[in-house]
């Protein structure tokens, strides 16, 4: 019996840890496990009833991605399918522009002259520019709905995340102090597991040969639904939506749901029973580097550098009642876990778009908290224009994201089994700003490039190489 016990203990060791964050059912379990032998295409959708779900589309000769290159060739202007190194956007102009085409954007306008990273920010207060800068090619949709390059297939920056962004530290307005997205279990689905967990302790004192599925399936059917919370931002954008399958497709790779593109252990294949607690459950943050920024003396410049994204981990124990309290000890198996997916990150953003496209959006909001900061706003006289009116340049048309099915996978380890999870997102993009974390423009270098760069253009041009 002693025997028993313990391994009942142990599989609710690890079974708790699925309190954490739901991410997707059992039912999609099987497709979530993408061969990266193939190049299946991946992304998510929310259903009417706010229900966020992974979808996977196969395209195992890549004809779908092909058909559509083809298809963004034929219709791309030359000059702006182009691959450059350095590609600038004037945003003062661009609205403008915007504005003298009534607010409707041409594909140029929405995908930003086809901008992958914002590499740099200059102002020039002579005529007002404020310029965006950075790598830029031609773009294509792909069939998933992601707008990624032709050539590398890395994200495109898109408009109306900047817009959100920019709306996020307004001009003459308060600024945002956090950005996030947090999907966690509720209140009454973790009183619901705990009375669950209280009622198999009896029955598998009785009979421990109680069969796997029927315990994921009494985990599943009593945390219910997790809820899905965005801060900062409306949750009707990309942006949000970008924020919420970061967040989602990171805690599949930690459960071991989806096989990641490069080498990288899941939590489940480095945790250990003797490292967790009983009532223990794992939380996984994405956070900036915000070591991030290069800035000039005189502020007119600025270079983004480095990754710009970590994984931080949060260890928690569940009370009786529900409750959740931060752990007294941490856990070794996570620890491992978030600093490898931190190491690996630019290589996991270069081979999987979404996790290029969550450091597109951090570097966004930290451009973003620059230009108020700096009062780039009242140097160059804008006011966002057009851009700052959701009536008239709308970008809140998504269906918000409101809820994640609970996910539980197991795995057999040694004779126990392992049944875990993960957790959010969180930007302070002013924290970039602080003087502790800014980084020196030694020898003046970023100056330089914003001196060789200074905008000379045509009536009506917005954006140049």
């Amino acid at each position: 019996m002693l025997r028993h016990m313990l391994g009942y203990r142990t599989l609710f060791t690890l079974l708790l840890l699925v309190v954490a964050m739901g991410v997707v059912s059992r039912a999609t379990a099987q497709d979530d496990d993408d061969d990266t032998s193939t190049p299946a295409l991946a992304g998510v959708m929310v259903d009417a009833e706010g229900v966020l779900r992974k979808r996977v589309i196969a395209d195992p000769s890549g004809l779908l991605r092909r058909q559509r290159i083809e298809a963004a060739r034929a219709s791309l202007d030359p000059d702006v399918a182009a691959r450059s190194k350095l590609r600038k956007v004037s945003l003062t102009r661009l609205e403008r522009e915007l504005m003298r085409n009534q607010a409707v954007p041409t594909d140029t306008m929405r995908y930003l002259a086809g901008l992958q990273r914002v590499q740099y920010i200059f102002f020039y207060p002579e005529s007002g520019d404020i310029v965006v800068a950075g790598p830029a090619e031609g773009w294509v949709v792909d069939p998933t709905d992601r707008v990624v390059g032709i050539h590398n297939g890395r994200p495109t920056l898109q408009l109306q995340d900047l817009v959100v962004a920019l709306r996020a530290f307004p001009p003459a307005g308060k600024e945002t102090q956090l950005i996030a997205c947090s999907i966690d279990p509720t209140a009454e689905g973790l009183v619901r597991f705990q009375q669950f967990h209280a009622q198999l302790s009896r029955q598998y004192s009785a009979n421990p040969n109680i069969p796997t599925e029927a315990i994921l399936e009494g985990t599943r059917q009593s945390l219910g639904r997790h809820d899905v919370t965005i801060t900062g931002i409306s949750p009707e954008t990309h942006f949000a939506q970008v924020l919420v399958e970061a967040d989602y497709r990171m805690k599949l790779i930690g459960i071991g749901m989806e096989r990641p593109p490069v080498r990288l252990a899941s939590y489940v294949e480095r945790a250990r029973a003797s490292d967790i607690a009983g009532n223990a459950m794992q939380r996984w943050y994405f956070v900036p580097d915000y070591q991030c920024v290069r800035v000039t003396d005189d502020g007119l410049a600025a270079e983004l550098v480095g990754d710009g994204v970590k994984l931080v981990g949060e260890d928690e124990v569940v009370g009786s009642d529900g409750a959740r309290h931060k752990a007294a000890r941490g856990n070794r198996a996570s620890q491992s876990f978030v600093n490898s997916f931190t190491q690996n990150y630019s290589m996991l953003a270069a081979r999987s778009p979404v996790f290029a496209e969550l450091r597109n959006l951090i570097d966004l909001a930290v451009v973003a908290a620059l230009i108020q900061q700096e009062d780039y706003y009242e140097r160059a006289g804008w006011d966002l224009g057009i851009l700052g009116r959701e009536e008239v340049f709308k970008v809140e048309t998504y269906p918000a994201p409101k809820m994640v099915d609970t996910a539980v996978t197991a795995h057999w380890k040694g004779g126990q089994l392992v049944t875990p999870v993960g957790g959010g997102v969180r930007i302070e993009p002013n924290m970039a700003l602080d003087s502790e974390n800014v980084i020196t423009d030694k020898a003046d270098r970023v100056e330089k490039v914003r001196q060789q760069v200074v905008p000379k253009l045509a009536e009506g041009q917005w954006w140049w190489d």
